[in-house]
């Protein structure tokens, strides 16, 4: 029978994943996850490609696991799973839930997942699972798991400077020592990257450190985490824009600030022979600014031609704009107005998950039994406003300084206080039936509430509350040595955001989710899952074949708005995810060839319509109708990865395809326009071992330097000129692949 590990608050931090032994220790609640079942990575498959990179490394070793880049910028990519995503971008389906070192990585406000605050160089594994209840809510798809070294495994003192051919610089270092009982990590990294397209650079910062002590009968670790991070991500480009210039930006600039900290005890004491009690408390700090500049829909008003106005639905301008109680002059931007978006987010969260373990070896086999309990408090303080901007000749948008306010409601500043609490309670069991037969079982209440203030009236005034239990049972047959069957079910859930509650009347949209404005009811996400699976395992070849179902109901998804630039969520019915998995690893004498293929289908359940005034198959009142068994959009149907690589003692060298198949836009629920297209994408990398402790690498990412999208939506191409490519009218924008991109690295272990 497989064995099952503890995986919260284990003494030690993960081990490196050896080529026989594929236990890795990764920490989340609910003290056990079956390893053979989860998608697991080790320090040597995040750090594959010369630099270590969490969201690259999923994307090469998870099955159907592929990035997303709406936002434009690598560092703020989106990871996209079984038709759900874990992403940056508030307006994502964020479906999937993350944790870093136990502690849960989805932001409290919008439960976004900000990777460019995560330290590559301290990541030793990262496990990805099915869905499961007992991992908390957006774990509608499943969980990603994320674990950081410590003094042992990462010992010695490490240093790595990188460089590529499109202007990045940067490097890290970090020192570690001591032993199992007693150790320390430091490490810091900083990066600039110059952008490969125009106006897009970013820089980050990060630094983190963690001890271990572990005395006789009781243990604690403590780690804290801090990051600055400033990102230029100008998003989608008109399809005509980049076919002439392809490093073309539309609008600029695009631009995010991050500050973060973060603190982690996590203590440890046994009770009796077989049992332990374990504590991981946290407290974090984020800060979080952007700026944006866009189009605007305003022109001389009907009524009052020497004032400026908004576009209403019916191509008129009878919506009047204000400055300080003023009006705002029609020609007070030129002949080309435009907005300055502004939005400041400051949270500050602290919580605490308590477990019992205990673990009884039977005549069966193994018994373990997890029973705990987590709460998290969140305070967020929100504002932002929209300036009045002026559209430069190079499309970026100069801030005017005039402060913007519709006398209909369309666009007002905003400026909201939100609490939340979240409180659950779990268990987990896994239990030998027989020999061969084993059966595990988990099932979490949670309790959820939310309360909003807010700060300029009554409009954004809320409390919201949401119960849920959610129970899961899965079992595991071993067929003969190596070969195991497994089938399961699962209820999951999650809770509408603060940032998604106070955003969901279409008649006040928000600023693509950057705004507040109004407050009806969101109810909450259900999902539910089903799951079989056959994996082996042998000396030289591995290989696992899963098929798994979710349906969901309440799907939480970001609509367009008829004011350009604004959007709203709703809840949208049912839909059903549905997919096959099957993975190949064969290693041998040096050689490692592996193969991951999935198919996602994705579709909804039910007919509606929705706005999208950018689509072009959009009626006269800017809707579509979405039809039942329509597919979801920004899902890849396939995705396929290869890989062949050769390890030798001084030297390694490795091939990797990336392969990808089309998918709908965003804002064409419908499946009324093509779709973005196919693409296959190689990537070669290599080491050489240039003295002891000292090594050269290499990676050429898109060797054949090819163009594709990750991302597509719609974009009113046709309001404005663009210099690149006169005459354009394609709506469809793309989120454009990089072009070849060399990175050397030059790495020292002592």
């Amino acid at each position: 029978m497989r064995k099952l590990i503890p995986l919260l608050f284990a003494a030690g931090s993960a081990p490196a994943l050896a080529q026989n032994d594929p236990q890795i220790i990764v920490n989340a609640p609910g003290g056990m996850i079956d390893l053979d079942e989860a998608r697991a990575l080790d320090l040597a498959a995040i750090d594959a490609s010369g630099r270590a990179d969490l969201g690259r490394a999923l994307e090469r070793a998870i099955p159907g696991l592929t990035l997303g880049e709406a936002a434009g910028n690598p560092w703020q990519a989106t990871l996209n799973w079984r038709g759900f995503s874990a992403g940056a971008l508030q307006g994502m389906e964020q479906g999937i839930a993350v944790y870093l070192d136990g502690v849960r990585f989805n932001q409290p406000f919008g439960d976004v997942v900000l990777l460019d605050l995560v330290p590559d160089t301290v990541l030793v594994a990262a496990q990805v699972n099915d869905a499961n209840p007992v991992l908390g809510r957006n774990a509608l798809a499943g969980s990603v798991l994320v674990q950081t070294g410590d003094g042992v495994t990462l010992s010695g003192l490490r240093g790595q400077g990188d460089v590529d051919s499109e202007g990045m610089a940067g490097g890290a270092v970090s020192y570690g020592t001591g032993t199992a009982q007693s150790n320390l990590l430091v490490a810091f990294e900083a990066r600039h990257d110059k952008g490969w397209r125009v106006a897009s650079p970013s820089t980050l910062y990060r630094g983190f450190a963690k001890g271990i002590h572990q005395g006789e009968g009781w243990g604690i670790e403590l780690s804290a985490l801090g990051a600055s991070t400033d990102l230029a991500g100008n998003g989608v480009s008109p399809v005509e824009l980049l076919d002439a210039k392809y490093d073309a930006v539309f609008t600029r600039p695009d631009s995010t600030r991050t500050r973060f900290a973060r603190i982690v005890a996590a203590p440890w004491l046994p009770i009796g022979e077989t049992s332990r009690i374990e504590l991981r408390a946290h407290w974090q700090y984020l800060d979080r600014r952007n700026a944006n500049g866009d189009l605007a829909d305003f022109g001389p008003c009907d009524a009052n031609p020497a004032q400026l106005c908004v576009e209403d639905e019916d191509d008129s301008y009878s919506d009047p704009l204000f400055s300080s109680g003023s009006p705002v002059a029609a020609n007070a931007a030129g002949d080309d107005p435009a907005v300055f978006n502004r939005g400041k987010e400051r949270t500050q969260a602290y919580g605490a998950t308590l477990q019992w373990q205990d673990t009884v070896e039977t005549d069966l086999g193994t018994r373990r039994i997890a029973l705990g309990g987590t709460w998290e408090h969140a305070g967020t303080r929100f504002a932002a406003q929209t300036d009045l901007g002026e559209l430069e000749e190079d499309r970026s948008v100069e801030d005017l300084g005039l402060p913007l306010i519709s006398a209909e409601g369309a666009i007002q500043p905003v400026s909201l206080d939100s609490k939340l609490d979240d409180f659950a309670l779990f268990a987990n069991l896994e239990m030998p039936l027989t020999r061969a037969l084993s059966v595990e079982a988990g099932a979490r209440y949670s309790h959820n509430r939310v309360v909003m203030e807010d700060q300029l009236g009554t409009a954004l005034n809320g409390r919201h509350s949401f119960d849920r239990f959610n129970p899961s049972v899965e079992f595991d047959y071993a067929l003969g040595t190596g070969l195991h069957a497994t089938a399961g079910f699962s209820l999951t859930s999650r809770n509408p955001t603060p940032a998604e509650l106070s955003c969901a009347d279409p008649e006040a949209p928000c600023t693509l989710a950057n705004f507040f404005i109004a407050d009806p009811p969101l109810r909450q996400v259900t999902a539910t899952n089903w799951h079989g699976g056959l994996s082996a395992t042998g000396k030289m070849l591995a290989w696992r074949i899963n098929l798994w179902r979710s349906e969901t109901s309440n799907d939480i998804r970001m609509i367009a708005s008829s004011v350009r630039g604004r959007a709203y969520f709703a809840n949208l019915g049912h839909t059903r995810r549905q997919g096959i998995e099957a993975s190949a690893e064969w290693r041998h004498d040096g050689w490692h060839a592996s193969a991951a293929f999935a198919f996602t289908d994705a579709r909804f359940r039910d007919a509606f319509t929705m706005s999208s005034p950018s689509n072009p198959a959009a009626d006269d009142e800017g809707t579509i109708m979405v039809a039942r068994g329509d597919q979801l959009p920004a899902v890849p149907r396939h995705a396929l990865n290869l890989r062949l690589a050769r390890e030798a003692r001084s030297w390694s060298a490795g091939i990797t395809m990336r392969a990808r198949s089309g998918q709908y836009l965003a804002g064409d629920e419908g499946n009324d326009n093509p779709r973005t297209p196919a693409y296959a994408v190689f990537d070669l990398d290599g080491a050489v071992s240039l003295a002891p402790g000292i090594r050269l690498v290499a990676q050429v990412r898109n060797l054949l330097n090819k163009r594709y999208a990750t991302f597509g939506t719609f974009s009113e191409v046709d309001e404005i000129d663009l210099a690149e490519a006169p005459g354009a009218e394609d709506p469809r924008a793309y989120a454009p692949g990089a072009p070849r991109r060399l990175t050397v690295s030059l790495r020292a272990e002592f």
